[in-house]
């Protein structure tokens, strides 16, 4: 289908979703939102990619949050009916599909806007990007995950600060705490994107969504119960057949090839 507000590409079995409302600095809107979920179950379903690149069009934000003109209309009656569950979908969709995904931080990244890079397999950021979670300053909190993801990849003490100050960090210091994995020239960000997915595609398809998973699972469970989650996907590797090109590649001393047509 065609889209308003995001734009999809695949080049190489890599998907480009581009969000697309550059007036607005991509601001997240339900229309595109609703257009991020639909292509990402369409990628989901036809198997036509391999990884997920997300960006934001133009040279000044990836996405500046949330759309103020829908975040004026909301009320206690709207937020707890299912017409506000696809701002939490949303991300939690990205977080877990087959896919993983790489958010290409191009600019300003706040509010809405980060809360869906957080959800993001890996997120890299141009220099000069901006990022946070200010709605606080709006007399509201983060309410698609942004409270509780950026706490468990920063940590309690940088995410409270972020939080309740409302106030955005650059890219260099997002890379010192841990929020975004590197930091890119302008010229250079989507290729070195686009590096990040070559590595994941060299990869084994299930070996490669188990070790994300468990290793998010690490987070919500304690030691003992991520262990074991971890030895179930482990047997769930053998049964898949990769382990049995993975050391057949080794011991060939040859490149594997885990995604035989």
């Amino acid at each position: 289908m065609s889209y308003g507000k995001i734009k999809l590409a695949i080049d190489d079995r890599v998907a480009l979703v581009t969000l697309a409302d550059p007036e607005r600095r991509n601001a997240m809107s339900l229309q595109m939102r609703e257009e991020c979920l639909h292509a990402l179950r369409d990628l989901e379903a036809s198997g036509a990619a391999d990884c997920v690149i997300v960006t934001g069009e133009g040279t000044r934000a990836f996405s500046a949050g949330a759309d103020i003109n829908e975040l004026k209309t909301r009320s206690v009656a709207s937020e707890l009916s299912t017409g506000s569950a696809v701002r939490r979908e949303l991300p939690r969709f990205i977080e877990t599909m087959r896919m993983p995904s790489i958010a290409a931080v191009n600019g300003f990244c706040l509010g809405a806007g980060l809360e869906l890079a957080l959800a993001c397999t890996l997120r890299i950021a141009v220099e000069g990007a901006r990022l946070g979670l200010p709605e606080v300053n709006l007399g509201v909190i983060p309410g698609s995950g942004g409270t509780q993801r950026l706490t468990r990849l920063v940590g309690l003490g940088k995410a409270m600060e972020m939080i309740t100050t409302g106030e955005a960090i650059d890219a260099s210091e997002a890379h010192r705490i841990g929020l975004v994995n590197s930091v890119h020239p302008a010229g250079e960000l989507l290729a070195a994107a686009r590096a990040i997915c070559a590595k994941w595609k060299a990869k084994g398809p299930v070996s490669l969504a188990a070790a994300r998973d468990a290793v998010l699972r690490s987070q919500d469970v304690d030691l003992l119960a991520g262990i074991e989650y971890e030895r179930t996907l482990f047997a769930l590797c053998l049964a898949s057949g990769e382990r049995d090109e993975g050391v057949a590649a080794f011991l060939e001393r040859r490149a594997p090839n885990f995604r035989k047509s």
